[in-house]
């Protein structure tokens, strides 16, 4: 109303109403299943399209949207990953965005795309672009041709280039790159020339990976025949040297394995880490949503045939219990530089087990992992961060110990 601050109005007998309570942030995630091939590192569900799997796919996700109420509420983010959403031909890409955007009710602010260099044209640009997509994730991994080889990227180093070129070109307003380090037998030399060259191409965002073995994955199976090894040590200097050559070429840091130019931070991210709520559509897509935790099949069949009877987000179904919500807060929020205010989240979640997490933080602090201020909040240390899943653990079992959070 004119004349009052925004947020306040005047009730009919003239004192002042309560501001309107904050509506949390909403964020939707679409997971795109289908690859060429599979690279020896990944683990994200994907499979290899074929006949009319695209066709179904697209109708399929537009039915499940169609089972989410979403009562009216504005989505602020949006997130398509993969699989590789590039591999969908330029009409394709507009009949997934047309369904999302009717389910969100318009585009959301930020709207983020992965893409796979080798994927990228003009065409399809053009299409996200018109929909309203503002940010280009693109995955590089690495600008040396032996050691995308040893990753089993299907892509060269003059594609990289190329892709890179075309997405300034078509003027999306934020552009991410993914880069990977610790790889099979990279030197420090190696990653030294990927981190210059990324700060020469100038992106508005880096995302810098540590190279993780995970189960089910080729390189899974050489560490397990030991034609890989893995080096800690190796490891840390590397995220060290990362840090400090990222700082100095004007890339603020603001989690662990993510930087950016001032105003191009990942707000679909920011809002996961911070435990707001994200709806996930597609086959794995995971749901934090309307008071649970749970995630679709990692399997295309089975998830058409669970759209098709009408369920969804069916598997690792968990109730977001405030010890969930407060011992993942502070789990994901240390791994900002930012850290967490204390006393906002046990406001947040006021029926969370807080005694063990501040009987923990002493030893932690006297350790020179954390550090504090007089108003409540926490952050990592350099070195903590070095250690940041060790920390999260002992959060977690902090949390876990504690009678009432145990259900004893």
């Amino acid at each position: 109303m004119a004349g009052f601050p925004a947020g306040q109005e005047k009730s009919r007998n003239g004192a002042d109403a309560a501001p309107p309570a904050v509506v949390p942030a909403l964020g939707v995630y679409v997971h795109v299943p289908f690859c060429a091939t599979t690279c020896d590192f990944c683990a994200f569900y994907q499979t290899v399209p074929k006949a009319d799997a695209v066709p179904r796919y697209l109708a399929a996700i537009r039915d499940e949207m169609a089972l989410v109420p979403r009562a009216g509420r504005r989505v602020d983010t949006a997130f398509w990953g993969g699989g590789t959403p590039g591999l969908l031909r330029a009409g394709e890409l507009e009949q997934l965005g047309r369904a999302m955007v009717d389910f969100c009710g318009g585009a959301p602010a930020e709207w983020s795309v992965e893409l796979a260099p080798a994927t990228v044209t003009a065409e399809r640009l053009a299409v996200l672009r018109a929909l309203g997509v503002t940010r280009i994730s693109l995955g590089v991994q690495s600008f040396n041709e032996t050691l995308l080889d040893a990753l089993g990227r299907q892509h060269t180093p003059k594609q990289v280039y190329r892709a890179y070129d075309l997405i300034r070109a078509a003027g999306f307003p934020s552009v991410n790159l993914d880069l990977m380090f610790a790889l099979p037998n990279q030197d420090e030399a190696q990653w030294r020339a990927d981190l210059a060259e990324v700060v020469r191409l100038a992106p508005d965002h880096l995302s810098t990976y540590c190279l993780t073995f995970e189960e089910d994955t080729a390189l899974w199976v050489k560490l397990s025949q030991g034609k890989v090894k893995l080096d800690p040590e190796k490891e840390a200097a590397f995220y060290l040297r990362t840090w400090e050559f990222l700082e100095g070429a004007g890339f603020a840091q603001y989690e662990v394995s993510n930087f950016a130019r001032p105003g191009h931070s990942c707000r679909h991210n920011l809002n996961t880490w911070r435990m707001h709520e994200w709806i996930g559509f597609g086959p794995s897509g995971a749901s934090q949503f309307a008071g649970w935790r749970a995630s679709n099949p990692p399997d295309l069949t089975q998830w058409h045939a669970d759209v098709a009877a009408g369920r969804r987000a069916t598997a690792d179904r968990t109730a977001l219990t405030p010890e969930l919500l407060a011992a993942d807060s502070v789990i994901f929020g240390l791994r900002m530089n930012e850290g967490v205010s204390l006393p906002e989240l046990r406001g947040r979640f006021p029926g969370a087990p807080w005694d063990p997490l501040h009987e923990l933080l002493p030893r932690l602090l006297l350790e020179g992992l954390l550090v504090d201020s007089p108003a409540g909040r926490i952050r990592l240390t350099p070195r903590g961060r070095l250690l940041a899943d060790a920390v999260g653990a002992e959060v977690l079992e902090a949390f876990s110990s504690d009678p009432k959070a145990a259900g004893q």
